[in-house]
This record gives C-alpha cells, sequence and structure tokens, in this order.
C-alpha cells in the first residue's frame, strides 16, 4: 500500500517544533531506503533521487567558492534581472523584517546574485552559505529553494526536513523561476528565505504573483524597446527594394518590408554583419541598427544536403538546440515544450501527424490546436528545415539527439507519456543518430 503525501496545509497547521519533527522522520526513512508514515511530497522525492544518483552527501554540506568581486559585478550588471529589482523589492521585502524572512536573486546557474531583507536572518544565512556568489545549484548543495526551482522549472516551497542536507533543515525555502517573456529563456530565481517558523502555505503563491509580475514588467520593456526600433528601422526599409526585416538582437521583427510579416526569426548566438544563413530565411546580409539587425533576404536556392540538427537533452531545465550549416551555425536554448516535440520528432523521423503528437504528449488525441499551435512557433526558427503534414524534419538534414546517460533524467519535469515511456526505457547512455 502506497502511503499517501504529506498534505502541507496540515503539516503547516502545527507548531514549527511539531512540524520539523514529522519532517525530518520522513526525511531519515526515506533516505535510509525506509517506508516512512507519511511519503513526501513527489516534487521533493524526485529531487532527493537526482541527489542520490548524483552523490550529495545528505549528512555534509559542501561549498563550492564565492564568485570573486569582478565576477559577480560583471554577472549583476549583465543579468536581465537588474531590471526588475524595483519590482521584487517592493513585492517582497515590505514585511521583511517582521515576517523574519530574505529575498534572495539567482541567475540561472543557480549563483546568488543578490541578498536583502532582515539582518537578522542575513546572518543566520551566511552560517548556511547563502551569501553573493555562492552556487546553490541542486547538485550542489542538495534539494532547495533556488537550486530545485531550476530543474524543474516551477515554483517549490521546500520546509526543513524536506531539505536533502541535514544543516539545512532548520530552513525554509520558496522559490519561483523568472523565464525571459519573449522566449520562455530561464533568466533566473528569486527565493523568500528564512527560519523553520517563517513556514506558511501561502508563501508559495505570493513568491510566485510577484515572479510573474516581473516576468510582466520584462514584457513591457521588449514591447517599448521594438517601438523604438520601428521608428529607426522605417525609413531605411522605405529605402531599399526586395525583402528586408529589421528585428532585435533576439530576432523579434519590428518591422518588414516585401515580404509577409512574422513575429520572429532564429538568429545564431552570436550575430556580427555580414553574409549569413538562417533557416528561416535562408542566404542574409545582416547590417547592424540601433537596437538590432537589418536583414536583406539574398534569394539563392535553399540547399539542406550539409545540415546538421543537433537536439541536446543532457542536461535537465538546459534544453538546447543547434543547426550546422557550411555558412555558420546557430544555436538556441529550447522551452520544455519545443524539447518534448523536437524529441517526438526525433523518435519517429518519417513524421508524426498532431493528432499523433498530442496522444503522445497528453495521451488525447483531440488535442491539436495546442500541438499545432506550438508547432508553428517552432518552424519559425526551423523554417524549412521541418515540413509539416506530417511534422518532420527535412529529409537531407543530419539529425542527432544527445540524451542524458541516466534514463531518468531525460526531460524530468515532463509528464508526457510518450517520454514517460522513453524514461523507463534502457541504453540511453549514448548519443544516437535516429
Amino acid at each position: 500500500m502506497v502511503n499517501p503525501p504529506i498534505n502541507m496545509a496540515r503539516l503547516t497547521a502545527m507548531d514549527a517544533t511539531r512540524a520539523a519533527r514529522v519532517l525530518n522522520e520522513v526525511r531519515e526513512a526515506t533516505l535510509a531506503g525506509r517506508r516512512a508514515r507519511i511519503a513526501p511530497r513527489p516534487v521533493i522525492e524526485q529531487s532527493w533521487g537526482r541527489m542520490l544518483r548524483s552523490g550529495v552527501d545528505p549528512e555534509h554540506d559542501f561549498r563550492s567558492g564565492l564568485l570573486s568581486s569582478d565576477e559577480l559585478r560583471r554577472r549583476r550588471e549583465e543579468s536581465p534581472l537588474r531590471q526588475v529589482l524595483p519590482v521584487l523589492r517592493e513585492g517582497l521585502l515590505s514585511v521583511a523584517d517582521v515576517a523574519q524572512h530574505i529575498m534572495v536573486i539567482a541567475d540561472a546557474e543557480g549563483r546568488v546574485l543578490w541578498r536583502e531583507g532582515s539582518r537578522q536572518v542575513l546572518r543566520k544565512a551566511d552560517h548556511l552559505g547563502l551569501q553573493p556568489g555562492a552556487d546553490w545549484r541542486e547538485d550542489v548543495v542538495g534539494t532547495n529553494g533556488v537550486g530545485t526551482p531550476v530543474v524543474v522549472r516551477r515554483p517549490v516551497q521546500v520546509f526543513a526536513g524536506e531539505h536533502f542536507v541535514r544543516s539545512h533543515t532548520t530552513w525554509t525555502c520558496t522559490g519561483a523561476p523568472i523565464t525571459d517573456p519573449t522566449d520562455g529563456r530561464l533568466l533566473g530565481v528569486v527565493d523568500v528565505s528564512g527560519p523553520l517558523k517563517t513556514m506558511h502555505p501561502a508563501t508559495l503563491a505570493w513568491v510566485e504573483s510577484v515572479a510573474k509580475l516581473a516576468e510582466a514588467h520584462l514584457r513591457e520593456a521588449h514591447q517599448a524597446a521594438l517601438e523604438r526600433l520601428r521608428a529607426v528601422a522605417a525609413p531605411v526599409l522605405a529605402r531599399l527594394g526586395g525583402r528586408a526585416l529589421a528585428v532585435d538582437r533576439d530576432g523579434w521583427v519590428a518591422a518588414v518590408t516585401g515580404m509577409p510579416y512574422v513575429r520572429r526569426i532564429g538568429l545564431p548566438t552570436s550575430v556580427a554583419p555580414g553574409s549569413r544563413w538562417l533557416p528561416a530565411l535562408g542566404s542574409c546580409t545582416v547590417e547592424p541598427l540601433a537596437g538590432g539587425w537589418l536583414l536583406r533576404v539574398e534569394d539563392e536556392p535553399f540547399a539542406t544536403g550539409s545540415c546538421r540538427i543537433v537536439l541536446d537533452l543532457v542536461r535537465p531545465g538546459r534544453c538546447a538546440l543547434t543547426v550546422e550549416t557550411p555558412a555558420g551555425s546557430w544555436s538556441r536554448e529550447l522551452s520544455p515544450r519545443h524539447a518534448e516535440l523536437l524529441f517526438l520528432l526525433c523518435e519517429h523521423r518519417s513524421g508524426r501527424s498532431a493528432a499523433r503528437l498530442a496522444d503522445d504528449l497528453f495521451a488525447d488525441a483531440s488535442r491539436t490546436v495546442t500541438v499545432r499551435a506550438e508547432m508553428s512557433r517552432i518552424r519559425r526558427y526551423l523554417g524549412e528545415l521541418l515540413h509539416h503534414r506530417p511534422y518532420r524534419f527535412h529529409e537531407n538534414a543530419e539529425v542527432e539527439v544527445l540524451l542524458p546517460d541516466d534514463p531518468r533524467e531525460l526531460l524530468p519535469r515532463s509528464t508526457a507519456p510518450a517520454v514517460a515511456r522513453r524514461r523507463a526505457a534502457t541504453g540511453c547512455g549514448r548519443p544516437t543518430r535516429p
């Protein structure tokens, strides 16, 4: 008989001492391989499993070196989260001293960039190594409210004994990822942390709502930047013949001439002026514009014979797609849904209909509208390298998918039935060429 998972609302109704005792009992039994009276929550149990497989020591905390002051300064200056610091501070620090908590902001690698709040709690955080420049990745310090949201890409609350490392079990933390609203790329995590007595189930919704507010602020700033680029590009495009686009540095389109409007063009990781090949457009001349690029399309035939597509699923939560051609290459970090869909197409090189993909993802073949919308977004950056009716990679393109050594680490966040079946299979420890 499977024990029911912990009911957090019931647990938080207890006093802090009793709640800590219950959680520690669950932790001790589970890590010792015994069945606990109450099962850990799924998100915590899955994280503990990752820790055990990666060799994190639950009895001794490990602290990697802090970033140098110069490196910390550089990361702060380059982080898009710098733009939303006022939003995060206003939403999370107004009651910091009364509620006895601190706000922690980390980048997409789990490195702590900023830390503010109750002075008393900041001193306690120092003893845990939760300092600016510290590495709080899950596979370094165990299950926690900074590193675990980086992996699972959703808000996570970690109470006391739910922390994997014993020295953290007097602590409570709640973290929510902040993603770039323009492309779904993880920017970092905002976390509220404090002693066990600060535990409250409403904290999760609170932190998540502030993270969403920060994303909305980034979305508004992006739209304003596109408007400025559109004003710069309008007189330039008016003088041109043929097909041309003005795009920002992430490929979002501000204006076009001589062709239908598209929302976004997939750009290489590093863009420079000159002749470039893009999957969605073919050969282009790239010229700088204030705040972006001018792409002048050269009408040359599309060639895929020497194209190579690499889908990298090795790192959980950091899936990427790379396209390599003689004219250049580009890479792109994928959203979880796009990683799922491209993996399924790698598994089925002959093609997959929208209905079959819907069944693979949701066990519901009727959900074709969702599938078609996502595939349309993928085709915006893969262009003619991805056919439809059925959806499939171009027959002349070489396709490779890189899989993690441990089958259980294949798209660990995915609940798609087809992915779950593949996780359960063996032999995905080597790169495969479908």
